[in-house]
């Protein structure tokens, strides 16, 4: 739950402006293929009234959309930091908060889809009963009302902090989330709540797990069901893991550029970056994309159908440059 830029170490941003173009190109162009299959997907779920009228299909929406704008936002503060833009102490904290409000709700959903594939092996007879498509839409308003009181905390005590007594509002280093913990207070409560959610997310994940596990050993279980629900928790745990390295982001770059020269570790920055932070948010897609045997004619239609769409215009405007040339 980590933001990806490193005041700290001043090795985000090189000097020349050729470094620094490559530096945003590098990652700009994976998070924007990225970015495009996952408002693909999102338009996907949205387009079929079997999408909107299954839970778990819903609750792949929220976490797709949660995943999307966590991409967005932190593409935007890397560029920031690689072009050395320097924000003012409200505006960064604008972005850094709504940052850990998307990167809160997706550790949460994947806690209550796992829940949702538990209640459909163990409990099948009722899992139309206890997995409605009101109390889905409750459990979502939840997890966003439990991820908003955690950032009005957030927000209440960084107010706490004396902005009077600064010369100006405007940042001395690049805007991240680690440069907007102003006082030991913000950074304590900060660590004790990502520990926590992880340490309870690990907890109903896992437990979800190993329900579906002594399930599958029944007889009157549906072994096809259990298998599939099987593999997707593990994949659920994975995601997890993804999403809880990236807490260790920031703090491993600290600690490897004591030893190594900034070429080196700006190399190994943009490689983390991509693999830790980029990668993950698109994940889901990928894995429901190629997984599910509902998603995925619809997705790779609406691919294919907005892949030659965009290259009907590219030829057009082709031709209209030709056409204009010659005239």
């Amino acid at each position: 739950m980590s933001n990806v830029n490193l005041s700290q170490t001043n090795i985000t941003v090189g000097q020349g402006l050729l470094e620094r173009v490559l530096f945003c190109t590098v990652t700009t162009v994976p998070c924007c293929v990225f970015l495009f299959i996952n408002g693909t997907m999102l338009f996907t779920l949205r387009s079929k009234t079997v999408f909107c009228e299954t839970s778990r299909y819903i609750l792949l929406f929220n976490l797709l959309f949660a995943d999307t704008v966590q991409l967005a936002l932190s593409q935007l503060l890397y560029i920031l930091a690689a072009v050395g833009l320097r924000l003012t102490y409200p505006l960064c904290g604008v972005l850094t908060m709504l940052s850990d409000l998307t990167n809160e709700i997706s550790p949460l959903t994947l806690v209550v889809m796992s829940v949702e594939r538990y209640v459909a092996v163990c409990y099948p007879l009722r899992h139309s009963t206890l997995v409605t498509i009101r109390n889905t839409e409750v459990a979502i308003v939840g997890v966003w009302v439990f991820s908003s009181l955690n950032i009005l905390t957030k927000v209440i005590l960084l107010l706490m902090f004396p902005f009077q007594t600064l010369e100006s509002l405007e940042m001395r280093d690049f805007c991240a989330r680690e440069n907007m913990l102003l006082d030991p207070m913000s950074d304590d409560y900060n660590k004790a709540f990502t520990y926590f959610l992880f340490v309870s997310a690990g907890v109903a994940v896992t437990s979800s797990y190993i329900g579906v596990m002594i399930a599958a050993r029944s007889a009157s279980t549906d072994k096809a069901s259990a298998r599939r629900a099987r593999n997707t928790l593990l994949l659920h745990l994975g995601q997890l893991g993804l999403s809880l390295s990236s807490t260790v982001h920031t703090p491993l770059l600290i600690a490897l550029s004591k030893v190594l020269d900034r070429i080196k570790l700006v190399r190994i920055q943009i490689f983390l970056y991509v693999c830790i932070i980029i990668f993950p948010r698109c994940l889901s897609s990928l894995i429901y994309g190629i997984r599910d045997q509902t998603i995925r004619p619809v997705l790779v239609y609406n691919l294919c159908c907005q892949w030659r769409h965009s290259l009907s215009l590219s030829v057009i405007s082709t031709k209209a440059k030709i056409c204009m040339h010659t005239s």
